[in-house]
């Protein structure tokens, strides 16, 4: 690669950039006016709403003798109130008719001020029962004689109960904000008004209040004197918020560098030039990563000066630690080159700047969710999640700006490994984007569903197109989805049969073999149903064999950094007593050999024969693998189930039959299930067993290294086995064609731009 043409091309785009007024306004001078302008009208926002008062309708309001006030001067007594709320904010009106003076009855007043409620005439409505005022007396009166009676009881009086007191009642509607507030100052009044009156009948029963508070809580705040003020909003926050600045900042400049540059014509001369298209791609990526870097950091400083200010009044909020602010700029080189290069790809695969904006939200929303994770309850930085790309990330901030030093110095080797991975990825997709003159010069489409389905019913290919191949897994992945959430597990094991069955011939086959007929004019091809090879076939089952320690092992593994949730954990121990109890030749039938059966046709059939359209072997061997561990609904396995995608995926391809795969599914499958029913007392009886496995401590066995080692050593025979296979290409497996480099690459670009 020539360094020198990077660099120009870099100064190329960013001189181009540089003259777009839109785009300086939008980088530099909006991020240092929008914060300041927000904190304002938070500040005014906040001053308006504090001052809101809600409107209450108050029934039945009973006159208490004797007893702390409720009502004063038509509001509530000023005693019950402490902080910043205040009477002022709940406006009582008194419907007439009070219930402790003979009014209607009790259903009347009640449907009234519901119906009054529901209108929105009020937020709030405080109903008290017609016999409150009474009941409370005579709990009160109660209470005392209870008192003077102790002597009494002591001779062998039993005490009288108090009688019962109806509750008073708040009726409100979740529909309505205001409504919600007006419920939670009246809650908080009328909890208020019965510890108060509590507090009394103590007093009067000649207890001290200390015998229900015999101490106050008290609380001594570190985070001031280690400097971590506020770090909680911090760590919340920032790292949000960089990565979704990244992301915006990159997007919409690879927008204008890769299809801005088509509308305007300019992308044939540079094209032309003698640079490599990884030189051009570098280029333009090293000009985006600069101006996503460049609005991070604006953004970034004028959202924290502003923020400080604004919440500078509150003592528990301070500005984040310097350290803190160096991770911050860290991370930040290595998200804006993943999302340059992300955005550059997709960018390129855009025929105007129209659309290429179009997909800006298909990129927040498969980003979004690896943001919000970090931000949901219970989830830290660990081994787990450490391996997961952009989370890992930002729990790695999280940890850094609320001081947690030590757990971000353990897994930042994990977050940097799997950070720079997919970075490289991001590149590497964005450099054959711009190797594909398919790509680069996509021609508009008109948008004609009928003409397109005559096409396709019409001049139907032997195998299926790539986004036939896409839409089947995507179809499978909605139906799976839809028909687990219809149909409850089952409770016996005949209903499992049952709904085992049904989801692996209408879910998973019946969607592959339809559009297979529909789609292709060669099923035999696009489901590779032919002969394999006579050593195929106890090639594959014995690769399925000596795998079965590995493949036990890696479960176990899978299951400690990623442990079963509660939740889920006593669904599956009833499925794996289920087993237990079962009958092994219907079980290996119905986990065994449906699944092999269902799941190759669709996965290693019509899926895989869609992505070898890409023309890159092991580029359909992933895809179809990562498809095949989405339709696990478990985490655990889908990961598994994915790893074991990418051996059944190649047995096909090297194989060219399906037979291969269909093998090592139904054995690989039927070990698992005996694996699970062995005990403790198997292993008595076969003490040969033994010699390759331990029983387990909650059943199933485990087994030792040295045999793991040795079953891996001996699957290299049959995958070398079927790595010396030369199977026939499929008929329409084509490589893509990539644009010729011109002659002269060594001549200056000083030209171009």
């Amino acid at each position: 690669m020539n360094f020198a043409n990077v660099k120009l091309i870099l100064c190329r785009e960013v001189r181009d950039q540089a003259r777009d007024r839109r785009t300086l306004f939008m980088i530099a001078v909006l991020p240092l006016l929008l914060y300041p302008l927000l904190g304002v009208s938070l500040l005014q926002v906040a001053q308006f709403t504090q001052h809101q008062s809600t409107r209450v309708l108050v029934v039945g309001a009973p006159h208490l003798d004797n007893l702390p006030p409720l009502f004063e001067n038509q509001r509530f007594s000023g005693a019950l109130f402490a902080g910043r709320d205040t009477a002022d904010l709940l406006d009582l009106v008194f419907a007439p008719g009070e219930a402790g003076k003979g009014g209607p009855d009790r259903l009347g007043p009640r449907a009234a001020a519901q119906a009054q409620v529901e209108a929105g005439s009020y937020e709030a409505a405080l109903y008290f029962p017609a016999d409150f005022a009474a009941r409370l007396q005579a709990f009160r009166l109660a209470v005392h004689h209870a008192v003077e009676g102790r002597a009494k009881r002591g001779l062998g009086c039993e005490p009288t109960a108090p009688p019962k007191i109806p509750s008073p009642e708040i009726i409100y509607t979740t529909a309505n904000e205001r409504s919600q507030v007006a419920y939670v100052r009246l809650s908080g009044v009328l909890q208020r008004w019965t510890a108060v009156i509590g507090d009394e009948n103590l007093a009067a029963s000649g207890v001290s209040v200390r015998a229900i508070h015999p101490f106050a809580l008290e609380s001594a705040d570190l985070a001031g004197a280690s400097g971590h003020q506020g770090a909680a909003l911090w760590s919340k926050t920032l790292p949000v918020l960089l990565l979704l600045w990244a992301l915006t900042g990159a997007f919409y400049p690879a927008v204008d560098l890769c299809a801005g540059e088509k509308e305007r014509g300019t992308l044939e001369t540079l094209l032309s030039s003698p640079a490599q298209r990884s030189e051009i791609v570098f280029g333009k990526l090293l000009t985006v990563m600069l101006f996503s870097i460049v609005t991070t950091v604006l953004n970034l400083l004028s959202m924290a000066i502003t923020g400080w200010i604004v919440l500078s009044n509150l003592q528990a909020v301070g500005l984040p630690p310097l350290a803190a602010m160096a991770a911050l700029g860290v991370a930040l080189l290595p998200i804006a080159a993943l999302f340059s290069a992300v955005c550059l790809a997709v960018a390129a695969f855009a025929r105007s700047t129209k659309e290429g904006q179009y997909y800006l939200t298909p990129v927040l929303m498969l980003t979004m969710p690896l943001v919000v994770l970090p931000m949901s309850p219970g989830v830290e930085l660990n081994l787990g999640n450490s391996l997961i790309p952009v989370t890992g990330v930002v729990l790695l901030l999280r940890c850094i700006l609320e001081g947690d030093y030590w757990r971000a110095l353990q897994f930042s080797p994990m977050v940097a490994a799997v950070t720079l991975a997919a970075c490289w990825a991001a590149v590497r997709w964005a450099v054959e984007q711009f190797n594909s003159e398919a790509v680069l010069f996509r021609e508009s489409e008109r948008l004609d569903l009928g003409l397109r389905l005559r096409r396709l019913l019409r001049d139907r290919p032997a195998t299926p197109t790539l986004a036939a191949a896409v839409c089947c897994g995507v179809a499978i992945l909605i139906a799976r989805f839809f028909f687990s959430s219809a149909f409850p597990p089952a409770s016996g094991f005949s209903g499992f049969v049952r709904l085992a069955l049904t989801t692996q011939l209408l879910v998973i086959a019946a969607p592959a073999l339809l559009l297979t007929f529909t789609l292709t004019r060669n099923p035999r091809q696009t489901l590779l149903l032919k002969r394999p090879a006579w050593l195929a076939v106890p090639a594959a089952a014995a690769l399925a064999v000596v795998l079965h320690p590995a493949s036990s092992v890696l479960q176990s593994v899978v299951s400690e950094i990623y442990p079963v949730s509660d939740q889920l954990r006593p669904a599956m121990q009833v499925v794996e007593e289920m087993f237990r109890s079962a009958n092994l030749g219907t079980l290996i039938l119905v986990i065994g050999l449906a699944p092999a059966v269902c799941e190759e046709l669709a996965f290693r059939g019509f899926i895989l024969s869609g992505f070898r359209r890409l023309g890159y072997k092991w580029r359909a061997i992933v895809y179809s693998a990562l498809f095949f561990g989405l339709a696990h609904g478990i985490l655990q396995q889908s990961l598994i189930a994915c790893l074991l995608g990418v051996i059944l995926a190649y047995l096909a391809v090297q194989s060219g039959s399906l037979v291969p795969g269909i093998v090592f599914h139904v054995v690989h499958n039927s070990l698992v299930l005996i694996d699970s029913r062995l005990t403790a007392e198997a292993f008595s009886r076969w003490p040969a067993l033994r010699l390759l496995a331990s029983p387990g401590e909650g059943g199933g066995c485990v087994f030792p290294w040295p045999v793991v080692a040795f079953g891996a050593l001996l699957a290299l025979a049959p995958l070398a086995w079927f790595a010396l296979q030369r199977p026939a290409p499929l008929g329409e497996e084509v490589p893509p064609q990539a644009i010729a480099r011109p002659a002269g690459g060594d001549q200056s670009l000083a030209a171009v731009g």
